[in-house]
């Protein structure tokens, strides 16, 4: 195997086992840190495939921005471990059920196909992922949804303050 295949499927098994090692984690700190550690996995990945603004993104939007955002909220909820009990018992059953249809369309799939090919994308043109051709793509061809995503966030943040706010003014009265 050449040096790149084998980057790519330890990355691979390190993105697969943190992700399960998040949804099995019990603490919900760990989970978060499990989380960080595949984030900064599939941006090691962005990287190889040689996508460097993506896995800058990746990396300072996701494992660092969303997740000190989750850490704050789970340390101020006092969450960081789950109750003991196991109140989705028939759904674990039906999850894994559903996992064991998936695993057999997927190895039906590749029984039907004559297994996993090879494909060779075409090369990339100087400037391909660079921010400079993302800009112009973001701000000409998707103006309108970035705007329409622009306000959607700007509402669900002026919401979420007014429904804080009016929990200070309680707590104020008392």
């Amino acid at each position: 195997m050449i040096p790149e295949t084998i980057l790519y499927v330890l990355f691979g098994l390190i993105i697969v086992s943190t992700a399960i090692a998040m949804l099995l984690s019990r603490n919900a700190v760990y989970a978060a840190l499990f989380l960080v550690l595949n984030f900064a996995t599939v941006a090691l990945l962005y990287l190889m495939l040689g996508a460097p603004f993506i896995s800058l993104v990746q990396v300072t939007v996701y494992a660092g921005s969303i997740m000190v955002l989750f850490l704050f909220v789970i340390m101020l909820l006092g969450a960081e471990h789950l109750g003991g009990e196991q109140p989705f018992g028939r759904q674990r059953a039906v999850a894994v059920g559903l996992g064991l249809v998936f695993l057999v369309e997927l190895a039906l799939f590749l029984l039907w196909r004559g297994g996993m090919t090879t494909v060779v994308a075409a090369p990339a043109t100087p400037g391909f992922g660079s921010p400079a051709e993302i800009g112009k793509i973001l701000f000409q061809q998707y103006a309108l949804p970035f705007e329409v995503t622009g306000i959607i966030l700007l509402a669900a943040t002026v919401g979420a303050i007014l429904f804080t706010r009016g929990d200070v003014r309680s707590a104020r009265k008392k």
